[in-house]
């Protein structure tokens, strides 16, 4: 129910202001002439939508996935730029401060002075970079951090070029109505910046952690313990994420998520599993014990407390086996019986974690790089893998969580789906977007 709440909210929010534009009963226009304003305001509205689709909204987020959401912000993000870009072109090409085609005594229109209109004219060049340095963000080996900032204050600066060029070249914008109403949305979406860089962080300030322990568990792979400085812990379910800010103030850019290993029934610690793939998670090994940390948390639906399948199949790639192991180490220190089926994958068996702890569990280790001695499961988590370890019963009984590789999972989830796994029994979340 929630979800689809959230849904039917979303577009009663990007729809408002169309619909009160077209309240106010303006003299009509040609059809082309009308269509550029409406995809111009809806371009608007969208892209101050999508401040809050940034994932930092636990409502949302652990409503129908992180995942969902940051693929979801994506992809109206690049219906909004296709929006905003053909606007313009539908206007007839009317020279900078001369007549309208729908208005020849300009009675109907503001201005199409070239000062209201260069406001529109920066956003629509900020725009496409905005979304490109998105999209390419990787390829172009910007850090993290620094691609974070650029993004936020980039899409502050379109929002409010986007709210000038509106209510002063805008036919519907310069009512006194709708000036009010893109204001006050523009307040609350750019307010959302405040309250994700400077509320949250403030309130985190409050509640900080210490790292007591940094253990190697593979050569590339690490866990990092944080400990309560001073409050009772953190409130989360296993199976979810946290982001982490390690060495540095609480409004500090330099915080990353990482998949919590630990149980919450093992106590107020928290266990990391964190693997080395550059800037901060390269030097994870070189932190000291008793350095400051920062939680902001809890993030992810890899959840199966209140879950009523009676069994639960856990399946692994590489890192993905953090969140897992929290979801393992739950059901055992709580007593829960119901059934447990293991698949991990990795490429060599220097890269199995949590070895010793697995060999204890229903586990099927898989290696796509095996020695010559390795006398388990050979080459990827495949069909035909899924399909010796789980009858048809657990199919269609038994609930999926999944995580890894976006490949591994898009195998795993559509075989899952072609033997009669119900869609609400595979849990999943990508956390690798292009």
């Amino acid at each position: 129910m929630k979800p689809r709440f959230l849904i039917i909210a979303y577009l009663c929010i990007v729809l408002l202001p169309l619909v009160a534009s077209w309240s106010l009963g303006s003299p009509p226009r040609p059809f082309l002439q009308e269509l550029a304003s409406g995809l111009g305001i809806l371009a608007f509205s969208i892209i101050l939508v999508e401040f809050l689709l940034s994932g930092r909204f636990k409502s949302i987020s652990n409503s129908i996935g992180m995942d969902r959401t940051m693929r979801f912000h994506q992809i109206i993000a690049r219906s909004a730029l296709l929006f905003a870009l053909v606007h313009p072109f539908l206007y007839g090409g009317t020279p900078t401060g001369g007549q309208r085609p729908w208005d020849p005594t300009r009675q109907l229109s503001l201005t199409t002075d070239l000062s209201y209109l260069s406001s529109g004219m920066a956003a629509y060049v900020l725009l496409p970079s905005l979304v490109l340095f998105a999209v390419y963000r990787t390829q172009l080996d910007y850090k993290y951090e620094t691609w974070r900032l650029m993004h936020g204050l980039g899409a502050a600066l379109i929002a409010m070029l986007l709210l000038h060029h509106t209510v002063y070249a805008g036919r519907y914008g310069s009512q006194t109505l709708m000036t009010w109403l893109w204001l006050a949305l523009t307040v609350v979406s750019v307010g959302s910046l405040f309250y994700v860089y400077l509320l949250v962080p403030l309130l985190e300030k409050r509640r900080s952690w210490r790292v007591t322990t940094v253990t190697q568990l593979t050569p590339k792979q690490w866990e990092l313990t944080v400990a309560a400085n001073g409050h009772e812990g953190l409130d989360y379910k296993a199976g979810q994420f946290a982001w982490l800010n390690v060495g540095h103030g609480p409004f500090s850019l330099h915080e990353n998520p990482f998949s919590i290993s630990s149980a919450p029934a093992s106590g107020s610690a928290v266990s990391f599993m964190i693997k080395e793939l550059g800037d901060f998670t390269g030097t994870i090994g070189q932190i000291e014990t008793g350095t400051v940390a920062y939680l902001d948390a809890a993030y992810g639906t890899l959840v199966v407390d209140d879950r009523k399948e009676p069994g639960i199949a856990l399946v692994a790639g590489g890192i993905g086996i953090a969140p897992l192991m929290s979801i393992l180490r739950q059901l055992r220190l709580t007593g829960d019986a119901r059934s447990v089926k293991v698949i991990y994958g990795n490429r060599s068996i220097n890269q199995i974690a949590y070895r010793d702890e697995l060999d204890n569990e229903d586990v099927t280790f898989v290696l796509s790089e095996p020695p010559k001695t390795w006398q388990g499961k050979t080459g990827l988590i495949d069909p035909e893998l899924l399909d010796s370890v789980f009858t048809s019963e657990e199919f269609t009984e038994w609930v999926f969580v999944v995580c890894g590789p976006n490949k591994m999972m898009d195998v795993v989830e559509d075989h899952l789906l072609s033997r009669g796994a119900p869609s609400n029994h595979i849990l999943a979340e990508r956390f690798d977007y292009d």
